[in-house]
């Protein structure tokens, strides 16, 4: 896309983003066609924002979502520092039209992960392997994900609106940073519960999130590198929920429990 094609798209999403309302989708002059392109627009949108960055969510990253909402694979997307809340903080549903949590790791990296920590430096096609990119990892937190959408039909969007539009990121409610006794967890076992109010309204595990939250990391930190962008040091990244979406309402009062890494709780209102 030229500059301009990525300037129309961004004056469409800037004001969906700010003012919490949707569009039908992108103009035809200006409708991304690729990945590639999608990210383009991401990226000029998230600094069109002015926001601090938050870092990066993963959407899809299960076969059944990524087949709800007609994608590939996974997406990555832009998450905002303006939209992280502290745990157990109230909500409001009135701006959020998709009306659903998602329990999910949070990685906190340590260092940058550039192409030089790649075996072979200097081949731009050796991806960075799981040990690589976890030894850049400073910790572990467990989060609920408060998804939205810009578009009033995001499952028929396609990939490239959707990253286009953050990959459906809004708000995350961060919560505490686990025990440093995670790094010898399998994560991929870990369970996870969400309940709303003391009734169980679903179970996961780390196996949801592409087989392994870790998995899912390396993923983001390949995809990254791919369109000219890295992961960086002191980011928060999002993996993807371990649970099916959970639909919530106001009055709700919901609790993500990780078990011994703790929980992380969000109170919706109308």
């Amino acid at each position: 896309m030229n500059v301009e094609q990525i300037n129309q798209a961004v004056a469409q999403l800037l004001p969906a983003w700010q003012a919490h309302t949707r569009l039908d989708g992108l103009a035809p002059q200006c409708h991304p066609t690729s990945r590639t392109e999608g990210y383009q627009i991401q990226r000029a949108l998230f600094e069109a924002t002015g926001e601090p960055a938050l870092g990066w969510k993963i959407a899809a990253t299960s076969v059944a979502g990524q087949q709800h909402i007609g994608v590939s694979g996974p997406l990555a997307g832009r998450l905002s520092a303006s939209r992280c809340l502290a745990d157990n903080s109230e909500l409001p549903l009135s701006h959020n039209y998709m009306h659903v949590i998602e329990a999910e790791f949070a990685f906190l990296m340590g260092r940058d992960v550039g192409r030089e920590l790649a075996a072979g430096a200097g081949r731009q096609d050796v991806p960075l392997t799981m040990a690589q990119v976890m030894d850049c990892v400073a910790g572990l937190h467990i989060a609920i994900e408060v998804p939205n959408s810009r578009y009033v039909d995001f499952v028929g969007a396609g990939e490239a609106q959707l990253i286009a539009d953050f990959a459906c990121a809004c708000n995350v409610v961060l919560g505490p940073r686990a025990p440093d006794e995670w790094r010898d967890t399998d994560l991929s076992q870990h369970a996870v519960t969400v309940r709303r109010g003391n009734e169980i309204v679903a179970t996961g595990s780390g196996a949801n999130v592409l087989g392994d939250p870790r998995i899912g990391l390396t993923w983001l930190a390949n995809e990254l590198l791919l369109q000219g962008q890295q992961l960086k040091a002191g980011e928060v990244v999002m993996t993807g929920t371990c649970v099916v979406p959970v639909p919530v309402a106001a009055g709700d009062a919901m609790t993500a429990d990780f078990g011994a890494f703790g929980q992380v709780r969000a109170r919706f209102k109308a």
